[in-house]
């Protein structure tokens, strides 16, 4: 009976393959600074590198993530800070034929009143259709794994008026596929979109500065978080402190102070 199952399986699934002709050209966030009662305007170009003809279809969706790495998708204006009910865009379904190019527009009218100084966004979604079609050649069907795209709207309203705050909400030392890193969970509890990045200044227990190391700087929504790593392979295994400082692209900073012991096991 196994067998006859493990069977079946390998006919239904032996045409899997994955689609990746579209690309997005102009970028994964779209960030605007604006104010209220302003309407700001913006494109994202949508590009097919492939040899044939696709369709394209594109909609708004609420989007929110921890650190943990889950991501959420979410019906347009269900989030608290969402921009999505604001926001218009020129098509929603769009053909694109081998190798062209097409500008699919956009534009976003903040309210002019009721609303906070703060950061407010969405995600456009660009998704290839893609039919399950049955399969000519052998028996079962032919399923094709699509790539989608989800960029992100973001629009700050009086930003001025606003404040980025950021809190560490953990940090532990772990070895990840023969690296040793610094595994640090952020979260953006203010109420603006910033971009920081991290710095690991470390020090034996003696007080010597053994170096400073740095993560990628990543993208961070008001009441999300994020995990950032620091790569710290250099370091023997032995105990350490560490000033771990956030910065972010307007220079706000936020340091914590850590003692945590470096494993080769």
């Amino acid at each position: 009976m196994l067998k006859r199952i493990f069977l079946v399986l390998s006919v239904l699934f032996s045409f899997i393959f994955t689609k990746a002709n579209i690309i997005i050209v102009n970028g994964l966030t779209h960030h605007h600074k604006t104010s209220k009662g302003q309407t700001v305007k913006g494109k994202i170009t949508i590009e097919n590198i492939g040899n044939t003809t696709e369709n394209v279809k594109i909609f708004l969706q609420d989007y929110s993530y921890v650190a943990d790495g889950s991501i959420n998708y979410s019906k347009p204006g269900e989030k608290p800070q969402t921009n999505a009910t604001w926001t218009k865009l020129n098509a929603d379904l769009i053909t694109l034929k081998a190798k062209e190019k097409k500008d699919v527009f956009y534009e976003v009218s903040v309210p002019a009143e009721n609303i906070k100084s703060a950061s407010y966004w969405s995600v456009v979604i660009v998704e290839p259709v893609e039919d399950i079609k049955p399969s000519d050649e052998k028996q079962g069907i032919s399923i094709t794994s699509i790539v989608r795209y989800a960029i992100q709207l973001v629009t700050d309203v009086d930003a001025e008026n606003a404040k980025v705050d950021l809190k560490f909400e953990s940090i532990k030392f772990e070895k990840e596929n023969n690296a040793k890193l610094l595994k640090i969970a952020l979260s953006n509890t203010g109420e603006l979109f910033c971009k920081p990045s991290l710095i690991a200044e470390i020090y034996a227990k003696d007080g010597t500065k053994i170096g400073v190391f740095k993560s990628q700087t990543m993208s961070l929504l008001p009441n999300n978080s994020k995990t950032f790593y620091i790569d710290v392979s250099k370091l023997k295994a032995k105990n350490y402190n560490a000033v771990v400082i956030a910065t972010d692209e307007d220079e706000n900073a936020f340091a914590v102070n850590v003692d945590f012991e470096v494993k080769d096991e």
